[in-house]
């Protein structure tokens, strides 16, 4: 949990605010992991930190919600200019 947080200190992820009055804050909890190795002994342990929005609530705390989707048009432009460029697409 320690290294997590220091990172986010690091890159500069996140500010601590004071508590807005009448808003609802979107908890925080940690997930953790334990990365095996082949012979399923332990390679270390994993924490990430994660925002738990599924508990806002529609109208309440939000507006609408929508997903961004790029347009089939758009990926064929894309794909044509990187096969002109010569360039490999992953």
């Amino acid at each position: 949990m320690q290294e997590e947080l220091h990172e986010f200190e690091r890159l500069e992820v996140w500010e601590l605010v004071p508590h807005p009055d009448k808003v609802m804050v979107i908890t925080l909890k940690w997930i953790y992991k334990v990365k095996l190795d082949e012979l399923g002994g332990i390679l270390k342990n994993k924490a990430r930190l994660v925002a738990r929005g599924y508990r806002q609530e529609e109208g309440f705390d939000f507006e609408e919600s929508f997903a961004l989707v790029a347009r089939l048009e758009a990926i064929r432009i894309f794909l044509a200019f990187a096969a002109h460029k010569n360039m490999v697409v992953y």
